[in-house]
């Protein structure tokens, strides 16, 4: 666990954070986590693990993650709640079940050359994007 620890700690102080216990859990919670967590979801978790970590403490130390660069916020219009994932630079879209809710990260993405030929045609220089697809997942599917 040392090693985990100092890990993270070398990880905040270069993104000129601050090393603290909260910030080691909640990133932790954001590296291993599948899906993107909404922080109440991530508070109940971790109070299941036995941190002593609370609800505002979460609400901050996301917001200063994710100006560090080190987490993502997204937001998704059908529920307006706030959902971070960690972030390790890799660009991520979501496929979103419009029947169960579950969201699941997609890594490639196939609108690079599109946002350069925007680029090219309308004199604006594009600076990011967000793609969400719907649909029913396959345990949705089923019923």
């Amino acid at each position: 666990m040392k090693k985990r620890c100092g890990d993270i700690a070398s990880l905040l102080r270069s993104c000129g954070l601050k090393y603290t216990r909260s910030r080691e859990v909640i990133l932790i919670y954001l590296k291993s986590a599948e899906q993107p967590a909404h922080a109440e979801q991530i508070y109940t978790e971790l109070k299941e693990r036995g941190s002593s970590v609370n609800l505002s403490t979460v609400y901050r130390t996301l917001e200063s993650l994710c100006e560090a660069g080190l987490a993502n916020k997204v937001v998704f219009e059908e529920s307006g709640k706030a959902l971070y994932e960690y972030s390790d630079s890799t660009h991520r879209h979501h496929l979103v079940c419009v029947g169960c809710k579950k969201i699941t990260p997609i890594s490639s993405c196939p609108l690079a050359e599109y946002e350069q030929a925007l680029e090219g045609e309308t004199g604006y220089e594009i600076t990011g994007h967000r793609l969400n697809v719907y649909g029913y997942c396959p345990e949705c599917r089923k019923d």
